[in-house]
């Protein structure tokens, strides 16, 4: 958080919540012309959207008045895991450079589509 951000949720905001990965969730303690509060969160680490689990993404964009409480992940839920593209943990097809780039010859099932035909 730069120190513009810092000074204004210190002078104008209401801290509602946290989560597991640390962000703090904040919003206005006055209510806006039309109704609404603005919201917002102070991330743990560095600002990225993908790490606002969904429960309180919920929150922030309006969806729910309140946030949803913790009470746990159902057993078939997975965690909530942040955007990995471009990191060692993102997806990498067969074939990519970084896994050898070599990928499994055709198999020759393929017919390509000719017009007229």
């Amino acid at each position: 958080m730069n120190l513009g951000t810092w000074l204004f949720t210190k002078l104008h905001g209401r801290q509602v919540g946290t989560d597991a990965m640390g962000n703090v969730y904040f919003e206005d303690r006055r209510l806006r012309p039309g109704g609404r509060t603005r919201r917002w969160v102070a991330y743990a680490a560095a600002p990225e959207a993908s790490v606002v689990p969904p429960e309180w993404h919920a929150w922030l964009h309006y969806t729910t008045d309140a946030p949803l409480p913790d009470q746990g992940r159902r057993p078939w839920q997975k965690p909530h895991l942040p955007n990995a593209t471009g990191t060692p943990a993102g997806y990498r097809p067969p074939g990519h450079d970084y896994r050898g780039g070599q990928r499994a010859r055709a198999t020759g099932d393929y017919e390509a589509w000719t017009p007229g035909s």
